[in-house]
Parts: C-alpha cells; structure tokens; sequence
C-alpha cells in the first residue's frame, strides 16, 4: 500500500485442494459427471484469498477415475500446461517406485520474475515501446465489420463453439516452400492468408488481428509455471491490391516489429492508444490467430491408461479465433467463434475460404491477393445465378 513493499506470507498447509465425489453406483453416473464438469467450470476463484488452483476426483469405478484440475489463467497459461504435464509425469513415477522428489529445486520462480520485469521495462525502453504501439495503432479501425448472421447484442456475448480445421500434408508442404521463398515462417504465411480472407469479407484493407506470444524469450524461464504469454496486435495492411508475395513480405516485416515489441503488457497498450471502448466488442481487435508450438503432450503415469476427457470449451474472448499448430506432417486445429453472431454454417464456409486462398498462394505467388476466387462453385453459382433469378410472370391485363 501506498508504494511501500508487500508480502503476505500463505500458511504452509496452503496446497492443492481436492475434492472428491463417488459416482461408482450412481446409475447416472454419466449425466452426473457431466453436471460436475460444467458445476467445476463455472465456480469462480476468489482472487484475493485464493487458492488459484483445485482439483476434483471422481470416482467412475472401482478402475475409472476422472480427475479435474481447475486453474486460474493470472497463474497459468498454455505453455505452462506442458511443463505441468511433464513434471505430473515424473513425480507420479517417482512416488509409485517410492522414489523421493525428482524436481530439482527452483532456480527463480514467479516473482523474481516480476522484478525483474519491472525493473527491465523502464526508462528509455519502456518509452521506445510504447512509442512503437502508439505510432502503429493510434489511427487503426477500431473494429472489423465482418457480416454477421445476427445482429451483434449490446453487450459481448461469450458463449462459443467451434468447427476443426485441417491443412492436409500436400498443401503444408507448399506452405512450407511458399515460405521458404519469401521468408516467412509457416505462421506469418497462414497469418496474411487469413488477413486477406478477413479482409474480402469485411471490404477493409486495414485490419487488427490478435496474437499470442509465449513471451519466454529467457531461458530461465521456460521450466516456471505461470503467466507470461502476452497479446500482440497486428496490423495488416491490404491496400494498393498487392500480390500475395508483396502482402507476404508486408505480414513479414508486421510479425517482426511486434515481436520486437512486445514486451510491454497489452493492457498498458490499450491505456496508451486509448481506442473507443464499448461493451459490444473488445478494443483494438475482434479476431485472434493463436499459433500453438509448444506442445502440451500427454500424461505417462506407469500402470495407468490415461486419455483427455471432457467436451471442450463453450466459450470464446473474441468473435473469431482461429486455433492452429503443426501436427506431424499436416496443420491442424479449430476455428472457434461467437455464437451470438455467426451460424456453423458460416464458419464452415469461411473454413473453406481460407483453404482456397492458401491453395492459390501456394500455387502462385505473383497473383493479386484480391483477384484469388476463394468462392466454390456451388456457392458462386448460388450468389451470382440464383439469388439473382428476378425474371417473374406478370398477371395479363384486359384492357
């Protein structure tokens, strides 16, 4: 308080706590581990008591159990998943074989990165990056009008759904070369193809999409668990109908200044660009592409059989968010959205087109972006032929 130091020191029984239910001779045990599920998902955390993390175990069977761990996101994010896996994995096989902790201790942990943090971004650099997001978003749109099924509500809906999305193995190799050829990652390149289609459908040819970043650029922290991922905008320039290598290398040098920016937290960017806010829509931007290269992984506990249960989520931040990583050979993912604004339907067909304009990049890189028929011909011969058909028959007339 009043910028004097802090500390409040948390009991030492303060660990996980778990809680247990037996639904071993329910015959609803199913509807019943559902209603569980959904009851876990939406009991809020007490942020300034605590704990940020819980758990519950469920009895299935004398050989089935569910386990559910709940965290909050201000101590955990996506990366973190995979280090908790890992080290799940390890002290589970170490404390079956009656082995001590296998972890060695930490080295830093979260607050020591806080500090540093503080102390880092100050002065000159923070005012550099500051500058750097101010001059890049000042004058940007503040929403992507994309054509919506419904009206959007007066205050943002969060309920979601979502469609899967794969990039087969033959058109990600001619990504892969496609980016070879203008010196873009396989992101970058997915990115302004997914620009381009926003674009077409919105009719701006300037836009924000929103980015994740791992933010884990020191090796001291790779291992922490915690909340270090930060949010990037970027804005994509569209304008003058370039060709998809002139959008390729305007996406390119976009990804790169942000990364080199992008240690200074989002909320700070949103209070210096201070864009309009309203309750409808997010500030800056309404569209994420989070591109997922850290894999997650999976539990390896000896004398178990473990798999990911549950449904996914049913809710979204934004009204697009499309979701992707390389898994083995191909791309894969989900294309996740509002359901307060759009159909199934349409985000299949916005699948679609995302598809197509990748295929004709891949096929051609010196083609206008603009100029790409990303309509198949079924729904091409539907918006130009059908929806046109005004020819009537009129009632004859006596004279």
């Amino acid at each position: 308080p009043e910028g004097k130091p802090w500390v409040e020191v948390l009991p030492p029984d303060a660990g996980l706590p778990v809680a247990e239910h037996d639904l071993r001779d329910r015959p609803d045990a199913e509807a019943a581990l559902l209603d569980l599920c959904h009851e876990e998902a939406r009991t809020p955390f007490d942020v300034a008591r605590g704990p940020l993390i819980r758990g519950r175990l469920i009895g299935m069977s004398d050989e089935q159990h569910v386990f559910l761990l709940t965290q909050h996101h201000i101590v955990s994010d996506g990366w973190s998943m995979g280090v908790l896996v890992r080290e799940l994995s390890q002290l589970y096989r170490a404390f079956e074989a009656g082995q001590d902790d296998p972890l060695p201790p930490l080295a830093i942990q979260y607050p020591d990165y806080a500090a540093w943090q503080r102390r880092w971004l100050s002065g000159e650099r923070l005012q550099s990056q500051a500058q750097y997001w101010r001059d890049t978003l000042s004058d940007a749109p503040a929403r992507l009008a994309l054509p919506t099924d419904r009206p959007r509500p007066a205050q943002q809906s969060y309920a979601g759904a979502a469609v899967p999305i794969v990039i087969d193995a033959d058109l990600t190799r001619g990504l892969k070369r496609l980016s070879r050829q203008h010196g873009t990652t396989l992101f970058m390149t997915v990115l302004a193809a997914w620009a381009a289609v926003l674009s077409r459908l919105s009719g701006q040819d300037d836009l924000v999409i929103g980015v994740p970043s791992a933010n884990r650029g020191r090796g001291e922290i790779e291992e922490l668990i915690g909340f270090f991922v930060n949010t990037l905008a970027l804005r994509l320039d569209l304008s003058g109908e370039p060709s998809v290598s002139e959008l390729l290398e305007r996406t390119r040098r976009t990804a790169l200044a942000a990364q080199e920016h992008q240690d200074l937290p989002f909320e700070q960017v949103v209070e210096i660009v201070q864009p309009p806010r309203h309750l409808d829509h997010t500030p800056l931007f309404q569209v994420m592409l989070a591109w997922q290269n850290n894999a997650v992984g999976s539990l390896d506990l000896p004398g178990l059989s473990v798999e990911a249960a549950g449904e996914g989520y049913d809710q979204v931040k934004f009204d697009l968010e499309l979701s992707l990583c390389e898994r083995g050979e191909e791309i894969a993912g989900t294309f996740g959205y509002a359901t307060a604004l759009f159909d199934q339907a349409t985000i299949e067909r916005q699948r679609g087109y995302l598809l197509a304009l990748l295929r004709a990049m891949a096929a051609d890189a010196g083609q206008p972006v603009g100029r790409i028929d990303i309509l198949p011909a079924a729904e091409r011969t539907y918006l130009l032929e059908d929806l046109n058909r005004t020819a009537a028959a009129y009632p004859s007339q006596r004279c």
